[in-house]
């Protein structure tokens, strides 16, 4: 699919996507507001929705951007987002970088892997896998890399 024909796959995809969709994670975005879409080449299906080059998910502040991203759509609505290479994951408060990423909207979690970094401020959190809970906003994360170790550095409140 050429640039020229995907922005109306998009725009179909967004009405797709939006249909009893739960929001993306943190920051509460409801599902009115609906998602933006954008990538160098993308291919779109009843259920699916494939990005590909710079690709990009937006919903109210929420982002999630990676060389690769698919989208699959369920009975009751986003059912899954896959992203891979490169993969960041950007709320109004905090980042998290890592190589692959999954968000599950049912259980409001996304799974970032491979030599993660999470970042709030001036806190910095690094390990191979962190667990991000988007209703309750906390994260765990484990070790992994050369030293099989988590590793960060926290500021005190107010230091950010």
């Amino acid at each position: 699919m050429t640039r020229t024909t995907l922005a109306p796959a998009l725009l179909t995809t967004a009405a797709l996507l939006t249909m009893a969709s739960p929001a993306l994670p943190q920051s509460a975005p409801t599902a009115s507001q609906g998602f933006a879409y954008s990538a160098d080449d993308g291919n779109l299906t009843p259920t699916t929705v494939s990005l590909r080059g710079r690709a990009e998910i937006v919903q109210g502040g929420n982002r999630i951007r990676a060389n690769a991203i698919e989208a699959t759509r369920g009975d009751s609505g986003v059912s899954r987002i896959e992203a891979s290479g490169d993969v960041y994951f950007v709320t109004p408060d905090q980042s998290m970088r890592g190589e692959r990423a999954v968000y599950t909207p049912g259980n409001d979690e996304i799974v970032v892997t491979g030599d993660v970094v999470l970042t709030q401020g001036r806190n910095v959190l690094t390990g191979n896998r962190v667990v991000y809970n988007t209703r309750t906003e906390t994260a765990r994360i484990e070790g992994g890399g050369g030293t099989g170790r988590v590793q960060g550095v926290f500021y005190p409140e107010g230091g950010n």
